[in-house]
């Protein structure tokens, strides 16, 4: 009787699941690329732009919904030949931490950043009437803006800012860096100068205070500001349910390695998509899709605490595989552990 040889390390195990995102060209649908040779392993806490970190995420579930049909042929009516129908495909899970870009992924529409008011706004459920935008002066990096010795004191340390261009009475994607909302009519944003600022994803955190400038926690996402910008003080985020806009983004969901090999999944164009029905689930968690609607919940750390995990549910769309023209939703790539078995 022979042996089978020892099979090591053929089984991926993890504790975590790690989430990162990255910016489609609206204008051109362009993704951003996932390269599994180019990128090796992935580094996990330091992530090549333009992917950002989302954190650890829960309850994640691939969902495949594509009918495959046969041709029959012959006196026995035999299959002769089987054709794929329409594609489609979701993936949901929960965002464990908490922060612009996971409010916005969680609600799949316009994300509002809410600006200091003035003291006599007129009251608004994303925001009333804002205090004027601040000027960005030359010399201002992505992580440095400078506003010379009279402004900067307008932002002392700890404030939020979003930072980006006036509203020009534009139609078309806003927002520098990456589509933060799509305008089709000036007249629908009340021709406000601050509009852009009000949905932007340019936004970071004062940490430090200079003579004439703020240092931030985190680089902006679109770099260093645009000539014209401004900036404004953040009080809040909201999002809402409902609205036009359909954000797209690029998405890399990783299983980090704990022994075994690591897996990540790649989806050119994921676009929010709450609510949607979710119907063959390849289920790594509990699902969070009950007859088409979302359901977000408490989630009990030790009573009587509990923590808001904040549900998302995306449509993955079509991307052109350039190796040989195929039409593909997402991307499965293995990376065996060390001395792992191949088969």
């Amino acid at each position: 009787m022979s042996t089978s040889p020892l099979r090591a390390a053929m089984v991926p195990v993890s504790r975590q699941m790690r989430a990162y995102f990255a910016p489609v060209n609206r204008t051109t649908e362009t993704p951003t690329i996932f390269d599994p040779g180019v990128y090796g392993a992935f580094p996990l806490d330091s992530p090549p732009a333009p992917w950002l970190d989302l954190g650890w995420i829960d309850s994640f579930e691939r969902l495949y919904d594509t009918p495959t049909n046969g041709v029959r042929a012959g006196n026995n009516d035999l299959a002769a030949l089987q054709f794929r129908g329409p594609l489609e495909a979701r993936v949901e899970f929960d965002f464990r931490e908490w922060g612009k870009l996971q409010m916005a992924l969680a609600c799949g529409s316009e994300h509002m950043n809410v600006l200091a008011p003035v003291g006599s706004a007129t009251p608004a459920p994303s925001g009333g009437t804002p205090l004027p935008g601040v000027a960005v002066l030359a010399g201002s990096t992505a992580s440095e803006i400078v506003f010379g010795a009279g402004a900067v004191g307008r932002f002392p340390a700890g404030t939020l800012i979003a930072v980006d261009v006036d509203y020009a009475q534009e139609t078309g994607y806003v927002g520098s860096g990456i589509a933060a909302a799509y305008v089709s009519n000036a007249a629908a944003v009340n021709h406000d100068v601050n509009y852009v600022r009000r949905v932007t994803f340019n936004v970071g955190r004062v940490v430090e205070v200079t003579a004439t400038a703020v240092v931030l926690s985190q680089p902006l996402l679109a770099g260093a500001p645009a000539a014209g910008a401004s900036a404004q003080a953040v009080v809040a985020f909201v999002d809402r349910e409902g609205g036009s806009f359909f954000q797209e983004w690029s998405a890399l969901f990783v299983v980090e390695q704990e022994s075994g090999g690591r897996v990540c999944f790649y989806y050119p164009r994921l676009s929010p998509n709450p609510g949607g029905a979710a119907k063959g689930s390849i289920a790594l968690g509990k699902t969070g899709v009950a007859g088409g609607f979302v359901r977000e919940e408490l989630a009990n750390v030790a009573k009587p605490l509990f923590a808001i995990s904040l549900r998302a549910s995306f449509v993955a769309l079509p991307s052109v595989d350039p190796n040989d023209g195929q039409t593909v939703l997402c991307y499965r790539s293995y990376f065996p552990a060390a001395m792992a078995a191949v088969y």
